[in-house]
Formats: structure tokens, C-alpha cells, sequence
């Protein structure tokens, strides 16, 4: 086939976008492939939980601007339960506006899907891809839909966040065997900006300040979740504050209760020629400390820029795609250890390691170093 594309993005999806808009404002003119029908709402109301670090991927091009509903975290509170020892993360000792930011994901692609038009990118709707043929010269895209068609480009990239054609096999692979009970809830106590991360021995429990109330993220084995999700609210609620506690008062009212399985699963960019992968679709990590979708955004823009720095015209020119995997490894990995590491060694009531854990924070709390260091990389990544 000839090239009829020089650069197509799977997938309109914030890291897609994200993407698409880095190079569409550098020079280059990707086209995008997205599943979804154009007319199709965007009133998505997932939580996300962005970074400094993302926000300044989103300044960079053009669309924190646009964001209409957020609420910043100044600061974090982390603790463990049935032990001693604390520790208190904060925007004013790191000198930035705040660790992050909580906004709906629809929110998110609203503004997202904007800044595309505003920018003239070539999206192209109702295009889902069935599947992506490597090649030496080009990649091959067959699409699907009303329309099915066939296009090559000389680089293909998946962000469709793993949903699309199959990804090639793991690399690390680890379920948890939990799974995270997620609804939105009101305290009786205004948040002030504050998120709490409480780590318990069935997994840790997420409260992050959104609107004038938090969006929940419980973690606990599976039959234990679906017991939790499918109580009423009156029930729902005490046994949230029995597991929680009143550190923000009395728990007052929970919205519709969701729930999804928590794995690990690192693919990485890929060794296919013409292809490369970013964000889920490369991996997919647990939530703890929200890395996932940020590490995406660090994908997406990173590739943009060393797409736009390259030398040579050709995108999917094998030595640039191997320098792009080896650029994104430290962050990847580094941000599988921070996470699997939190799971892993909260994840246990044992009494050596419950103090052990306990005197950590306690360190932690007691040295501005080593909090400076953890909270960098939860904004920045691995490479902090």
C-alpha cells in the first residue's frame, strides 16, 4: 500500500488528544482515528486525579485554560490504619499552586476535544481500528465501522487505552485480586483541599477533595466489594466510617457506587515496526497514588516532542522508536515500583511490618528531604 498517512493516532482519548495536539502545534498534521460517533455526549463522570506535571503538559498546549471544573489538593494526608505514624504532603513546601487536581474525565475531553478543533486536527469519527499490521515501510490500519476502510502510515500510534485491537503479551503481569469501589460522598467536614490516602490491610482508601464534597476510591478484595457496593446508603455509609474513621466528621451522603478490578500489566511502547504504544494501551497500573493517567500524559507529550526534535522527516524510523522505549522505561517501571511497592507492603496487618510501615511515615513526616522527593515524583515521575 502506499503511505496515505504520515502519522495516525488510535484514539481521540485525552492521551490521544493530548498527542495529536503537541505535534498539530509543532508542524506536523496527525490524523486521528476515534471509535466513538462524533454526536456522542461527553458527560463522563469518572474521576481523574491530575498532576502538577499534567497541568503543565496542558498549559504547554493550550487547554487548562479551557477546564471549567476542577478542584486543587493542597495537600495530602497519608496514614495507615490500626498504627502509628502520619505523614502530610503540601503544595506550600513544594512551591507550586498544588500537588493536583480532581475533575471529571468528560470535563477533561471536553475541553480536550475543543482545543482539536481549534487547531484544525483531523479527527476522524465512527473509525474504530480492528486491527494494526506492523510493517517495514508502513503500518497497516484496518478499520471497521459504517465505513470500513484500509489506510497505511509510516507511524502508527495506539492510544486507545487498551480497549482496541489486542496488545502484544505483558511483560509484567500481577493481579491484585482487588478491586475499587468508587462513588462520590459528602463529610460532614468542608475538605479544604485536602486528600486523604489511608492505607488498611484489604487494600487503601481514597478520599480526593472534588466540588464541595470527595470523590471515594475504596479498595478491597472482590466479594468484599460487591457486599459493599450493593448496600443502601444508610449501610453504605457506616460501614465506610467504621473503615475510615472521623477525620473529617461524619459521613453524610453517597452517590451510585461503581466498581472495576485493579491490575498491573506493562506492555510497553512495543517492538513492532511503524507502532508504537502510549498510555493504557502500553500499560495500566494500580491506582494508588494516581500515576496511571498521568504517566499516560507523560507519554503522549514526550513522543510529540522527540517526534518534533528528530532529524530526520521519517516519524516511524526504527532507531527513534527504540530511543522513545528507552526514554519512557525509567518512568514506566519507576512508577510500577512506587505503586506495587505501596500495594504490596500496606497490603498486610502483620505486626513487624505494621511498625515498620508506621516508623516509615514517621520519617517521612520528620524529614522535609524525603518528603520534597517523594512529592516530586507523584507531580513529575520517576525522573522527578
Amino acid at each position: 500500500m502506499q503511505v496515505s498517512a504520515d502519522i495516525v493516532i488510535v484514539g481521540a482519548g485525552p492521551v490521544g488528544a493530548v498527542c495529536a495536539l503537541a505535534l498539530k502545534q509543532a508542524g506536523r498534521d496527525p490524523l486521528v482515528l476515534e471509535a466513538r460517533t462524533a454526536d456522542r455526549p461527553l458527560d463522563d463522570r469518572r474521576t481523574l486525579a491530575l498532576s502538577h506535571g499534567s497541568r503543565q503538559i496542558l498549559e504547554r498546549i493550550g487547554v487548562w485554560g479551557r477546564l471549567r471544573e476542577f478542584t486543587p489538593i493542597t495537600a495530602i494526608h497519608v496514614s495507615h490504619k490500626g498504627g502509628l505514624g502520619r505523614a502530610v504532603l503540601t503544595a506550600g513546601e513544594e512551591g507550586v499552586p498544588a500537588l493536583g487536581y480532581v475533575l471529571s474525565y468528560g470535563e477533561l475531553n471536553r475541553a480536550l476535544q475543543e482545543v482539536l478543533r481549534a487547531n484544525q486536527v483531523n479527527v476522524r469519527f465512527d473509525a474504530p481500528v480492528a486491527e494494526t499490521i506492523p510493517g517495514l515501510e508502513s503500518a497497516r490500519l484496518v478499520i471497521g465501522g459504517e465505513h470500513p476502510d484500509q489506510l497505511a502510515a509510516r507511524l502508527a500510534i495506539v492510544a486507545d487505552g487498551g480497549s482496541g485491537e489486542p496488545a502484544p503479551p505483558a511483560k509484567l503481569r500481577r493481579d491484585y485480586g482487588q478491586v475499587a469501589v468508587v462513588a462520590e460522598v459528602k463529610t460532614e467536614r468542608p475538605h479544604l483541599n485536602l486528600a486523604y490516602e489511608r492505607f488498611t490491610a484489604d487494600g487503601p482508601v481514597a478520599l480526593l477533595p472534588r466540588g464541595d464534597g470527595y470523590a471515594l476510591v475504596w479498595v478491597c478484595p472482590p466479594e468484599q466489594a460487591e457486599r459493599i457496593a450493593g448496600l443502601d446508603e444508610e449501610a453504605f455509609l457506616a460501614a465506610l466510617q467504621t473503615h475510615f474513621g472521623y477525620r473529617q466528621g461524619r459521613f453524610l451522603q453517597a452517590g451510585a457506587r461503581g466498581q472495576f478490578p485493579l491490575r498491573l500489566i506493562w506492555s510497553g511502547p512495543g517492538r513492532e515496526p511503524r507502532m508504537v504504544r502510549i498510555g493504557n494501551a502500553a500499560q495500566t497500573l494500580h491506582p494508588v497514588a494516581g500515576q496511571g493517567f498521568n504517566l499516560g500524559l507523560r507519554d503522549a507529550f514526550e513522543l510529540a516532542r522527540m517526534l518534533i526534535d528528530a532529524a530526520d522527516d521519517d516519524p516511524g524510523k526504527p532507531a527513534l522508536l527504540r530511543r522513545f522505549a528507552s526514554a519512557r522505561r525509567t518512568d514506566a517501571l519507576g512508577g510500577i515500583a512506587f505503586t506495587d511497592f505501596l500495594v504490596r507492603s500496606f497490603s498486610t496487618n502483620l505486626a513487624p511490618v505494621r511498625h515498620a510501615r508506621g516508623l516509615g511515615l514517621m520519617v517521612l513526616q520528620a524529614c522535609p528531604p524525603l518528603r520534597h522527593f517523594v512529592a516530586r515524583r507523584m507531580m513529575f515521575g520517576a525522573r522527578g
